[in-house]
């Protein structure tokens, strides 16, 4: 059976990811911004953003497993026929790509964490604290750890631009449904 539209489910878990994923980049890009300031006030409140974002970057791997899980046992729409195969294997690619950094990213996060040498508690939105991975504490690897975090947290925003520039383009160049079956409550052209 073939259909035009996401399920509600997937449609949901898009967009709560999306905003979460969004959020936490924001922080993550303006957190030195808080933590550096010689004021006690940011740096509370750059400490009260790290630990959200550690909480929602943990959130984002059980809602991408439950997305996972949801998406193979209830395949994507088809893609329009007037999709070129270059494009095809592009749209497969983002969409595989946004997989692996939804889970990359934040176990990256994680791994940094369980690597430092102070070994902050990971709270989880103040109901319990988080184990740490089993890595070695080791200054070498947390800064492994670093780097690869922020480099993903800036492939996530390169793969953000391309997803949504293709949203557009297909919105309004090729003028077909690929945005519509995403958007909650949008009605799809010619429906």
């Amino acid at each position: 059976m073939t259909h035009s539209r996401y399920s509600s489910v997937a449609i949901a878990l898009h967009w709560l990811i999306a905003l979460i994923v969004i959020g936490n980049l924001t922080g993550g890009l303006l957190l030195d911004t808080f933590l550096d300031s010689d004021d006690p006030q940011m740096k509370m409140t750059g400490f009260t953003i790290i630990q959200l974002h550690k909480a929602f970057g943990l959130t984002v791997i059980v809602l991408t497993v439950l997305r996972l899980m949801w998406r193979l046992a209830n395949p994507a729409p088809a893609l329009p026929d007037h999709m070129t195969p270059f494009e095809r294997l592009l749209a497969k690619a983002t969409h595989w790509g946004f997989y692996a950094l939804l889970l990359l990213l934040p176990l990256s996060g994680w791994a940094m964490v369980s690597a430092s040498a102070k070994r902050f508690p990971i709270s989880y939105f103040g109901l319990f604290d988080v184990p740490y991975l089993p890595v070695a504490q080791s200054k070498v690897i947390g800064g492994f750890m670093h780097e690869s975090h922020e480099l993903l947290g800036y492939g996530a925003i390169a793969l953000i631009a391309l997803h949504v520039l293709a949203a557009l383009k297909h919105h309004y160049f090729d003028r077909d449904n690929v945005l519509a079956r995403m958007l909650p409550l949008v009605r799809q052209r010619g429906r």
